[in-house]
């Protein structure tokens, strides 16, 4: 079944089939109390691109994210990843929670949050041999954090410590990665080391979606993005979609003309 999905306003469709979509959102609603955070939202995720989620804050950014996931519990609608019910391809996809969610004082080691990542192959009596901390310690090399290995994940700065999660979720070896928020609070050589695996992971053929804030960067580090502000406002290719009357529905006026003018706006 093939659905033509036309943004709300303004951006051009995107044609793809749910059987093809690594996530597809449809009728999506989230309401926290009486009022709706996320209403009717449909989204569909193009295989093989890094999609940026965008919004003002408190727009139903991370929400969506997590509803998709089903880490909160919508009033209506679902998910599809692959054609398929979420509960059965849960193997699929790896979740980078934002930081601020983590309780980094648990006392574990660094290597052992990236083990977490390999639940699946360890089994129910969680036997870790050899090959497991050696694939462990490649996911730690190429986030940059490999001489952290046996340091307390409390001990670490918040850029570290975005870079170990992010090496959990490269241990699972899912085919969607999703991440919310994954640069919020770090410095720029974490952001340049984590945007770097991101686009390693795109490379492969992997399907990147993050919940972001720098609109400076839309254009540098993603392909796709989706607008949002309770409702879907956009949704396309950032060539497409990014555009001044996007940006400016999505947040309500509330971005000055110099701040627009600064954007590296691909559409005018």
């Amino acid at each position: 079944m093939t659905l033509e999905l036309a943004a709300n306003q303004g951006s051009a469709p995107v044609t793809d089939t749910v059987d093809q979509s690594p996530l597809a959102v449809r009728g999506m609603t989230v309401s926290y109390g009486q009022k709706p955070v996320v209403f009717s939202v449909d989204m569909t995720i193009v295989q093989g691109s890094m999609t940026a989620i965008i919004g003002p804050n408190g727009a139903g950014k991370s929400t969506l994210l997590k509803a998709a996931l089903g880490i909160v519990k919508p009033l209506a609608g679902q998910s599809m990843v692959y054609g398929a019910p979420l509960r059965g391809q849960r193997q699929k996809i790896a979740y980078v929670p934002q930081r601020a969610s983590v309780d980094w004082d648990f006392p574990t080691r660094v290597i052992d949050v990236v083990l977490m990542g390999l639940y699946r192959e360890l089994g129910l009596l969680r036997r870790i041999k050899a090959r497991h901390i050696e694939k462990a310690r490649a996911c730690l090399e190429r986030v940059g954090m490999s001489d952290f290995a046996d340091r307390q994940i409390g001990q670490l700065s918040g850029g570290q410590q975005q870079r170990v999660f992010l090496a959990r979720a490269l241990a699972q070896g899912a085919e969607l990665y999703l991440l919310d928020e994954p640069f919020a609070g770090v410095d720029a050589a974490t952001e340049k080391a984590i945007i770097d695996v991101l686009k390693g992971l795109k490379a492969e053929g992997k399907t990147v979606v993050a919940v972001h804030h720098d609109l400076a960067t839309v254009t540098e580090y993603f392909d796709r993005v989706f607008m949002i502000n309770t409702r879907k406002i956009a949704e396309g290719s950032v060539a497409e979609a990014y555009t001044r009357e996007n940006l400016d529905m999505t947040y309500g006026g509330r971005l000055a003309t110099g701040q627009i003018d600064q954007l590296d706006l691909i559409a005018s």
